[in-house]
């Protein structure tokens, strides 16, 4: 153990390097990470973030609320399926609005008819909408005319919304999103197309009976309505369309980044032992233990990799929180332990080549100088 801090001090420089390094790739990592998981959340967080255990599209919706249509037909029948304790009805459309800020921009609105059964469930401000032409907006848009209080003009039609919560996290398809009541939706609809004949649901939301699961319902319903297509909140968010395409993107991107930590920290420690090969002849030499040396480089490896770990983690603290666009950065305890323990343990077993020279070293090399690997 005195072995091992006395060359990292007597090598200040070398192993500072190689600390700074393994930060600079755990923060590139924990950065990519969270623009992974908020990348997600913006474009399938107000479906994550509903109060809903199931949704129920339309088959030709393909799992969007965006493409979805439930006629009263099909709503009828999914309604009639044995198992569901309450259900409702909830709409989706897209417009334009007017803000007192940045002009006119294009908002998703999620209108809901029943509380707990689509409304927003990371609310982090004001209250959920109680009457006409009241919203909860996206709390990531607030400084761009969507905090509370504000008002926003939908059109062409003129109607007026204003804002009365802020929630985390419920972005649909990267875009600004409003929470409404179902009467406040079907009017933000109609402002926006005045020739439009009324706004059919994009979807039901259920919640399953007592003693029955979300899971147990879900089957019931896609077995007795082939016309419809029910999912668990969970389902609905990891398998809209595109989210198993930016996750496969980012993995390419974190196997990249996850082989570059282990193998700095192999070449390092093996350049070092192959450097100070006669050092440790040396030492074999005058009776100092194979073990005793390995032990050594393992309490070496181990700590510029916490260290590395650690000053990473404290670089990439002051990012999260963020919001890249309408893309929320955020601190993932889960994510972090869970990279710093692959980290580690790749890392500390990249140093096993480093250790297998150690223990090739013969005592008697010391009388001819050819020292490790000679």
């Amino acid at each position: 153990m005195t072995l091992a801090w006395r060359e990292v001090r007597r090598a200040k420089v070398r192993f500072g390097l190689l600390v700074a390094s393994i930060a600079l790739l755990v923060l590139l990592i924990l950065f990519q990470q969270a623009l992974q998981d908020g990348l997600v959340t913006s474009f399938v967080g107000a479906i994550r973030n509903q109060s809903a255990p199931v949704v129920v599209y339309s088959v030709d919706g393909r799992r969007t609320l965006q493409g979805s249509v439930v006629t009263p037909d099909l709503e009828q029948r999914v309604r009639a399926v044995e198992g569901i304790g309450r259900a409702g009805r909830l709409g989706q459309g897209t417009v334009t609005v007017e803000t007192d800020h940045d002009g006119s921009e294009s908002v998703a609105v999620i209108g809901y008819d029943t509380e707990g059964l689509g409304s927003p469930t990371s609310l982090v401000e004001g209250r959920l909408p109680g009457g006409d032409g009241e919203a909860v907006a996206l709390a990531s848009a607030a400084d761009r005319g969507f905090d509370v209080g504000d008002r926003l003009t939908v059109e062409p039609g003129g109607y007026e919304l204003r804002v009365v919560g802020l929630a985390d996290e419920v972005g649909l398809q990267a875009t600004t999103t409003l929470f409404t009541d179902y009467g406040t939706y079907e009017r933000t609809v109609a402002a926006a197309n005045p020739d439009a004949r009324g706004a059919l649901p994009s979807a039901v939301t259920i919640e399953p009976a007592e003693g029955v699961t979300a899971a147990e319902l879900v089957e019931r319903i896609n077995e007795a309505v082939p016309e419809a297509e029910a999912l668990t909140r969970a389902d609905a968010a990891d398998r809209s369309p595109g989210v198993a395409q930016v996750r496969q993107s980012f993995q390419l991107i974190f196997l990249l980044f996850a082989l570059v930590v282990p193998l700095v920290t192999g070449l390092f420690f093996l350049i070092v032992t192959l450097q100070k090969a006669g050092s440790l002849t040396l030492l074999r030499a005058v009776g100092v233990p194979a073990g005793a040396l390995v032990r050594s480089l393992l309490v070496q490896a181990l700590g510029v990799l916490v260290a590395g770990i650690a000053l990473g983690v404290l670089l990439y603290w002051p990012l999260s929180g963020r919001v890249i666009g309408d893309i929320p950065l955020t601190f993932s305890p889960v994510a972090v332990a869970a990279w710093s323990g692959l980290l580690l343990a790749l890392g500390v077993l990249s140093t096993l080549f480093a250790a297998r020279r150690v223990l090739a070293i013969d005592p008697i090399e010391a009388t001819t100088g050819s020292g490790v690997g000679g």
